[in-house]
């Protein structure tokens, strides 16, 4: 059992103290922002902001670029997401939704130039120094097109969280960030709960209609 901590949470024996309680403070609110998000609840752009800014921060002086954009951006995102989340048409909030042909291919718009932005900002700093690098690129686009679909209130948002959750529980790991790594495991469950949640809803909504 040692053994197993030991092989989980050494690399923390290097850590200042504060930057550990500043990770593990930011999993918090950032699992909490998407249990509120699963609930369809306007509570996941405040928490999801508080976890955000943590990370922008840490990530900052741990020179992990890729993922500082990808938390710099959601908390850009979750402003626009908290006004459209509570913006009234005819007294009615903007419900869960499905996409439509220009939000498909506005997807692929970001998704393409998140690509070649991280790209460009990696070369400048000369960070392609780690196959990591090249798994950055990809899961910062994914997660890029996963927050404005959210921000929209598109359930194939959930789609794009899934994806990236996968992905990161292994990055974050080999990164040396294990609360972070274990935050992703959970934010995959609750990301499969939440499109099912939201499907639920949707479906209710159309039958309604």
């Amino acid at each position: 059992m040692l053994q197993i901590f030991n092989y989980l949470f050494e690399q923390y024996s290097e850590y200042e103290t504060l930057d550990i309680i500043l990770e593990i403070t930011g999993v918090v609110f950032g699992l909490l922002s998407v249990w509120f998000s699963k609930n369809n609840n306007i509570l996941v752009f405040p928490t999801g902001m508080i976890s955000t800014s943590i990370f922008v921060y840490l990530l900052y002086k741990w020179i992990l670029l890729g993922d500082m954009m990808i938390n710099g951006y959601y908390f850009i995102i979750s402003i626009y997401g908290w006004y459209i989340w509570t913006r009234k048409q005819n007294n009615v909030v903007t419900p869960i939704s499905t996409l439509n042909y220009n939000e498909k291919k506005i997807s692929i718009f970001i998704f393409v130039f998140s690509i070649i932005f991280v790209y460009l900002v990696y070369v400048y700093f000369d960070k392609w120094d780690s196959f990591t690098a090249y798994i950055d690129n990809f899961t910062t686009a994914i997660f890029f097109v996963g927050m404005w679909l959210m921000a929209k209130r598109k359930i194939e948002s959930w789609i794009f969280w899934i994806i990236g959750d996968v992905i990161s529980i292994p990055l974050y790991f080999y990164k040396g960030l294990t609360f972070t790594s274990l935050q992703y495991l959970i934010f995959t469950f609750i990301a499969i709960a939440g499109y099912y949640s939201w499907k639920k809803i949707l479906n209710k909504s159309n039958q309604t209609a």
